[in-house]
């Protein structure tokens, strides 16, 4: 079985490969009877494919096979025999790519859109097996005026629709049966099945703000919070690493290659090791149960975020700093007006990623915090698992609220953060 879905995914990326490569050439000589030709092979394949698809596995690999006899016989009908008009290996190169990197992509994504869809699932929809991916709630209609859940359930030999009018201790239900006879008849819970529609259950995400403590105004104390740390860390991390790279890239002085090579080092110690004694110092300042531990250390930069600077200020041209130099502008004014524009690209990435890293930091406030209004969003969400762990809706919810601002993030600034990658000694500049 495992071997026959193995074979049916390569299939599937063959023929889906095939079938994009035709269409890019198809498209790119403006040939209509091809484009009509391939999609009549596809409406073909897909008509064939139904019976097929019921046969498990090898129907779905003999399926997806139809795929690329029906495109081949088109395309030899319309072009003849001629094998090397008949296989674009360019047009073939570029949709297996793309094949590969959407069906790569979508891996990514299911952990994401099950968060999502969990979120809106309710109680009862939770324990199926095998899992339901579509959310539904069950049917509930008013009778003898008060709302009841529909069922169905089998009577008579044939299935009847009936109304859950009561739940017994023992695990019975008491049903009204709606076929004419206006019958009530006490059945097993498991005899009967709920009337379900698409409804997703956005009544979760109320439900999982209303659970925090009142004193944190819906969550929004824990917000404030993270915002702070987060804030606070960018912008510290982005000044004192901008101008530690500016040095180690544009100036000169004894020991720099050196200086720089330790700093490279630090990035090989590990995190575990440097806990305690940061926590030491930090316990001697006072700074414990305050947030200063969490923002802080930024301000006294990063050794991959000046890593990354460095190579960008190296591949700023020097004529720019000779000239703001000729105008007068010393090296705090060049480092301002000068090259900190050039650089908004690896500004932006770093900023991307100690905004993510702050928001999504969780071992530094179990670590320094332990009052309960100075949490940020990953700790208390991790409350939340322990309290609410039994009811996922909720979790989810919560969680689905947590994640979306760094989603919404990175979606509406990847442009940047890319940029700002690639544009390195990192991308091959």
């Amino acid at each position: 079985m495992i071997a026959a879905w193995i074979l049916s995914l390569l299939f599937g990326l063959a023929s889906a490969a095939y079938w994009l490569a035709q269409v890019i050439s198809a498209n790119r000589r403006r040939s209509l009877k091809e484009g009509v030709a391939l999609t009549v092979a596809l409406v073909a394949t897909i008509v064939a494919g139904q019976w097929l698809w019921r046969a498990g596995a090898p129907g779905v690999a003999a399926s997806e096979l139809l795929l690329i006899v029906f495109t081949t016989l088109s395309v030899i009908l319309l072009k003849g025999v001629d094998s090397s008009a008949l296989w674009p290996h360019r047009e073939i190169n570029v949709g297996f790519l793309q094949v590969v990197l959407a069906s790569t992509s979508l891996l990514f994504l299911i952990p994401l859109l099950w968060m999502l869809i969990t979120s809106v699932k309710s109680d009862d929809q939770m324990g199926k097996f095998p899992p339901e991916i579509i959310p539904r709630q069950q049917l509930t209609t008013l009778y003898q005026g008060r709302e009841v859940g529909e069922v169905t359930l089998l009577s008579h030999g044939r299935h009847v629709l009936g109304f859950d009018t009561a739940d017994l201790p023992n695990g019975d239900m008491r049903v009204a049966l709606q076929d004419g006879s206006a019958s009530t008849v006490v059945v097993p819970a498991t005899s009967t099945d709920k009337v379900r529609h698409f409804s997703p259950r956005w009544r979760n995400y109320v439900e999982a703000l209303q659970f925090l403590p009142p004193e944190t105004r819906y969550g929004l104390v824990f917000l404030a919070n993270t915002l702070i740390i987060a804030i606070l860390s960018v912008f510290g991390t982005v000044l004192s690493c901008s101008l530690v790279a500016y040095s180690f890239a544009r100036l000169r002085w004894p020991g720099r290659d050196f200086m720089f090579g330790i700093l490279l080092a630090t990035m090989m110690l590990p995190a575990a090791v440097t806990m305690m004694p940061t926590f030491l110092i930090f316990r001697s300042l006072g700074w414990v149960d305050t947030l200063l531990p969490l923002w802080a250390p930024s301000f006294f930069g990063s050794a991959f975020s000046v890593f990354l600077l460095r190579q960008f200020f190296m591949g700023v041209p020097r004529e720019l700093e000779e000239a703001a130099r000729i105008d007068g502008c010393g090296y705090i004014s060049t480092y301002w007006r000068i090259m900190l524009p050039q650089v908004r690209p690896a500004l932006a990435a770093v900023s991307i990623m100690t905004f993510m890293g702050a928001w999504n930091n969780y071992m530094g406030p179990l670590i320094y915090v332990s009052s309960p209004l100075k949490m940020p969003l990953a700790y208390a969400l991790q409350l939340f698992q322990s309290s609410y762990g039994g009811e996922p809706g909720m979790l989810m919810a919560a969680a689905a609220l947590v994640v979306t601002p760094v989603i919404l993030l990175f979606f509406f600034t990847q442009k940047y953060f890319v940029e700002g990658i690639s544009l390195t000694g990192m991308g091959g500049r």
